[in-house]
């Protein structure tokens, strides 16, 4: 019986990380869910792009769970796209940066780190992409306890 290119990228990552991956889905053909542990993460992405030809980061982002958040990898190659997931906890939302590995994860990881509060450890250019500058810190718009108070209508433009 042969084994899918699916179920082979999975087979390798588990050969590297072993009980550092905790999660292994292949929903259908082409596509490859692998949730891994937060110190696993950098590990597992370097692994993927570095050695697997899986080196095309199509985005990276995240959700909020309520009580910890989710950081998601969406890789791309052999035909395979790879979601590479890891939980980080409120009272400490902090993943290592994957801007060494790939520089184009620098926005991404960026606009995560606006919009939900995640430290990206060892990004080199951490700061606010989308929100205003005068944006209270602290206050992360897309993370659960986040309360809209009003709404502000169009700005007139002269």
């Amino acid at each position: 019986m042969s084994t899918s290119n699916e179920e082979y990228i999975a087979s390798e990552v588990k050969s590297l990380l072993g009980e550092n991956l905790l999660e292994v889905k292949i929903p259908r053909p082409r596509r490859l869910f692998l949730k891994v542990s937060r110190e696993a993460y950098k590990q597992a992405a370097k692994h993927l792009i570095q050695n697997m030809n899986i080196n095309h980061v199509s985005t990276i982002t995240a959700a909020d769970s309520g009580k910890e958040m989710d950081v998601m990898a969406y890789l791309f190659g052999r035909g395979v796209e790879v979601t590479l997931k890891a939980t980080v906890p409120k009272e400490d939302p902090k993943i290592p940066t994957l801007t060494d590995i790939v520089p184009g994860a620098t926005f991404y990881e960026r606009e995560v780190f606006d919009l939900f509060g995640i430290v990206f450890e060892g990004h080199p250019n951490l700061e606010r992409l989308i929100l205003p500058e005068d944006w209270p810190a602290g206050v992360y718009p897309l993370r659960k306890e986040y309360k809209v108070t009003r709404l502000k209508g169009p700005r007139e433009v002269e």
